[in-house]
């Protein structure tokens, strides 16, 4: 039978299969001669056609016409695997177990409205509003929950899911902040979760911010609730959140070790846009492009060396120890452990026209306006894409787990580098790529 298949484009090919074909055949075929991108996908009077189905289950008619729409890949990560899905669509994922990287309902996934992800755990949200949890259980199926979720985080311990009503819901090991049961009153018209080691942080609609967890590692704020009013961002290290309000100061709490104690810097934390931290120390961005840090001096938080060039920032990224600060020109700052990616020296030349940074545990990645990437820090936590670097070309999105990374190219092509356990690795998953 003849199909007539239409691109976005509106370009369009006729496709000579049997009526036993599947969908699947159909659309790699009109993709080899469409030169269409990987991800896209087949649909007849606007219903999307089952890749798995044959043409006449899809009822597909000898001289009908289908159209080629192209979808848009979306990568998840937790700390040691990926999840690539397409809205509507399904996911491959692929990892370490430990961390969601061996989903068991794969099947029960589809059809997918997005991933959330923690430090261990996948949650496909469907477009029926159900879920689909991947962890280091293999995965299972939960209904639908009364309100949706916004956002779900985790610690080494415990893990947070917040509703979309503002409502918030904990578990795990009360040591590291599974139980909230203590300022469940006060968890309401919540907006943002952020978490440190041992312990969560709430920012509220009002402003306001609830803390629990391990009260000496930032579980308890009660010293400077008088002062986390107005806030818009909080940040957390191993041990210790900043808070940036709306008047540009800075709070901080938790264990003076781990970056609470600002002290030093008190007097230069005004007019603060930004924070970003490593496990132990932060850095604040200003309004005028310059950078404050504190914190544990060997993991960024002694900025000294570079504070000439740390002008003009735009954008700032952390692993555990270091610090990649984007300016305003498109160059590279960096400073903190060099074995986290502090020193950038072998790769200064290619940091120009930097556009995006992402980052392993201990590595980064920068993405370029031209698509190229450029990557430093450990060898083997994606500090080193030399064997794939022939294929790192027109990088539309990257993204990373603890010691990986993932990057997705125009042409539809998904580029893994790192730690081959923990996501580095996508050779067997490959062909899955194309079942999407």
């Amino acid at each position: 039978m003849q199909v007539e298949v239409c691109s976005p484009s509106g370009s369009s090919c006729s496709v000579h299969l049997k009526r036993e074909s599947s969908v699947k055949e159909l659309r790699a075929e009109a993709r080899r001669k469409l030169k269409l991108p990987r991800f896209v996908s087949l649909a007849a009077c606007g219903q999307r056609l089952d890749s798995a189905s044959s043409l006449s289950e899809a009822g597909l008619r000898d001289g009908g016409t289908v159209d080629a729409i192209s979808q848009h890949a979306q990568l998840a990560a937790t700390d040691g695997a990926f999840a690539l899905y397409l809205a509507g669509g399904s996911a491959v994922i692929w990892g370490h177990p430990e961390f969601g990287g061996q989903c068991k309902v794969q099947k029960q996934l589809p059809p997918i409205q997005r991933i959330l992800s923690s430090q261990a755990t996948f949650v496909a949200v469907r477009t029926d509003g159900e879920m689909v949890i991947c962890n280091r259980e293999g995965g299972y199926k939960v209904p639908r929950p009364k309100s949706p979720l916004r956002q779900i985080c985790g610690n080494a311990g415990a893990f947070v899911a917040l509703r979309m009503d503002g409502t918030v819901l904990t578990w795990g090991d009360p040591t590291y902040g599974g139980d909230s049961s203590q300022v469940k009153d006060q968890l309401v018209e919540v907006q943002q979760i952020r978490e440190a080691h041992f312990a969560f942080a709430a920012t509220r609609a009002d402003g306001t911010v609830v803390t629990w967890g391990n009260a000496e590692c930032g579980g308890d704020s009660s010293q400077v609730r008088e002062q986390l009013t107005g806030v818009r961002q909080v940040c957390g290290t191993t041990a210790a959140f900043a808070a940036l309000k709306s008047d540009g100061s800075v709070t901080t709490w938790g264990d003076p070790h781990w970056g609470a104690d600002c002290d030093q810097v008190r007097e230069q934390l005004v007019q603060v846009q930004q924070i970003q931290a490593t496990k132990s120390a932060f850095a604040a961005i200003r309004t005028d492009g310059t950078v404050v840090t504190w914190g544990g001096g060997y993991g960024g938080g002694d900025s000294s060396q570079q504070q000439e060039n740390l002008r003009q920032v735009q954008q700032i990224q952390s692993t555990h120890g270091a610090f990649a600060a984007i300016r305003t020109d498109g160059s590279v700052v960096t400073w903190g452990k060099d074995d986290c990616g502090g020193d950038s020296s072998k790769v200064q030349e290619q940091l120009v026209r930097v556009q995006e940074i992402q980052a392993t545990a201990f590595a980064f990645a920068a993405m370029r306006n031209d698509g190229l990437v450029v990557t430093w820090g450990n060898a083997e936590k994606g500090g080193d894409s030399s064997l794939v670097q022939d294929q790192l070309v027109q990088v539309q999105q990257i993204q990373a787990t603890g010691s990986a990374f993932a990057a997705i190219t125009a042409s539809g092509s998904v580029v893994t580098w790192g730690d081959a356990e923990h996501g580095g690795d996508s050779g067997h998953v490959q062909d899955q790529f194309d079942e999407l």
